[in-house]
C-alpha cells in the first residue's frame, strides 16, 4: 500500500452573474485583495483557503445541473474563523448597512462558539465564528488541519 498526501481544502468557487459585488462582500469580509486571474475569474486567498468567485460563462461546460449565480445556496454555509467575531461583524454593518443580510446577529452558541450569520449578496450562508470558551478551542484545534508537507 502507497502512502498518499493528505487531501486538503484548497478554495471554495462561488458562481454569480455580479462578479463585482461579491468580490467586494468577501474583500470586505477577508480583508484580503482580489486577484483578478481573468476578468471573470477571481481569487480572494486567506491564511486556511481560497475564495474564488467567477461568472456563469466558466462552468457553461457543465450540462447537466449548471451552477449559476443569482440564486441562493441552500445548501452549504462558509464559515470563516475570526479574531473577533463582533468586529467583522460590525465592520461588515458599517460598509453595507441596510443592505448586509444578518440572518443571525452575534450570538454565543451552545459549544462555546461566539457566531454571527449573514448571507452575501448572491444569499449564501456566511457564518463568522470565534471560539470563546476552553471547549471552543479545543474543538477547534482538533479540526484546524496541520500544515501541507513540504514534499508535495
Amino acid at each position: 500500500m502507497t502512502t498518499s498526501a493528505p487531501v486538503q481544502l484548497a478554495s471554495v468557487r462561488l458562481i454569480t452573474d455580479d462578479i463585482p459585488r461579491l468580490v467586494r462582500f468577501y474583500e470586505v469580509l477577508t480583508g484580503q485583495t482580489p486577484q483578478y486571474l481573468t476578468e471573470d475569474f477571481v481569487e480572494l486567498v486567506t491564511p486556511s483557503a481560497t475564495v474564488a468567485v467567477s461568472g456563469s460563462a466558466r462552468v457553461a461546460f457543465i450540462t447537466t445541473n449548471t451552477p449559476r449565480g443569482g440564486g441562493a445556496n441552500n445548501s452549504a454555509i462558509i464559515e470563516f474563523l475570526v479574531d473577533d467575531t463582533n468586529a467583522v461583524y460590525e465592520r461588515l454593518a458599517a460598509h453595507f448597512g441596510d443592505d448586509l443580510d444578518v440572518v443571525q446577529p452575534p450570538t454565543m452558541m451552545p459549544w462555546g462558539n461566539l457566531s454571527a450569520l449573514v448571507r452575501d449578496p448572491d444569499g449564501s450562508l456566511v457564518n463568522l465564528y470565534t471560539p470563546v470558551t476552553p471547549e471552543a478551542w479545543q474543538l477547534q484545534r482538533n479540526r484546524t488541519p496541520a500544515p501541507p508537507h513540504a514534499d508535495l
